[in-house]
């Protein structure tokens, strides 16, 4: 005579693998909406020719003259804002997702809490490689160049991914507390523009108002361009050079990007907890 002794499931398994699955769910849903891909990558290419081209000429960057360098300049700020924007897609599909029911079909199922959001995040980081890889292509095309050598430019890389995974919780605890998608596109990306623009990912700090030029460098988006352009070789002129956002810039983007994770990733599992009791 034989019983079945039910078999106990780590909970970080299961979550490693409620994610995976959840992440597949989401990628899946690119082939059907081909137009979410189009609409993804038009902004960022269109950002890149009208600065480039309209642009380039009008802003000069302090110790690299041309409109060359200008163009070395602006890539690594296109990459920054691009991952920034990926808050869009997370805070969009989830309240979707919540709008539709699908959640609490979710929360029926013996899921782990964690899985079910990352595996949001991670489908969109998925999403969001592949957009960065469109925008290296384009880069390319307007004159655009590494110059430290593959391995430093992966590192940029692995930062600017990095820097989406973490700017996908925070729009996943948006997604989470927002009544709708229409509410949560606008909520996704109003405070990104000033964000953005209030950085050295367009214009040189050192051509800010006095004023603003402390809170442009140490401002989070302006981490990650400074240390994508320092691991790229692109010229990274700033307001303070002895400051630490210009002698350690690769810190500091580690730095805010780890604090954003530390702090949205649990504020979002626990937003999920509360919007389904979960």
């Amino acid at each position: 005579m034989s019983t079945d002794v039910p078999t106990r499931v780590n909970p970080l398994s299961r979550a490693v693998t409620d994610a995976g699955v959840l992440a597949w769910r989401s990628l899946k849903r690119i082939p059907r909406t081909p137009d979410m891909l189009i609409y993804a990558t038009i902004q960022p290419i269109m950002f890149v020719l009208l600065f480039a081209y309209v642009f380039g000429n009008a802003i000069p960057i302090p110790g690299f003259p041309g409109p060359k360098a200008y163009r070395e300049f602006l890539m690594s700020g296109i990459f920054a804002q691009t991952m920034a924007f990926a808050v869009a897609s997370a805070s969009v599909g989830l309240a979707d997702d919540m709008s539709k029911g699908l959640i609490d079909r979710f929360r029926s199922l013996p899921m782990a809490r964690s899985g079910v959001i990352a595996g949001r995040v991670v489908g969109d980081l998925v999403f969001n490689a592949f957009v960065m890889l469109i925008m290296v292509l384009c880069g390319f095309v307007v004159g655009w160049r590494w110059h430290h050598g593959l391995a430093q430019a992966l590192a940029a890389f692995a930062i600017l991914l990095l820097f989406a995974f973490a700017m996908l919780w925070v729009g996943a605890v948006i997604g989470l507390s927002v009544g709708g998608p229409e509410v949560a596109s606008s909520a996704g990306l109003i405070w990104l523009f000033p964000l953005t623009f209030l950085s050295n990912a367009f214009v040189p700090t050192p051509a800010l108002p006095r004023a603003l030029q402390p809170v442009a460098e140490w401002n989070p988006i302006s981490s990650i361009v400074a240390a994508c352009r320092h691991l790229f070789g692109n010229p990274s002129p700033f307001a303070s050079p002895d400051g630490f956002p210009a002698q350690h810039p690769v810190w500091l983007s580690l730095i805010w990007c780890i604090a954003i994770i530390v702090i949205f990733a649990p504020w979002a599992i626990r937003k999920y907890r509360s919007a389904t009791g979960h």
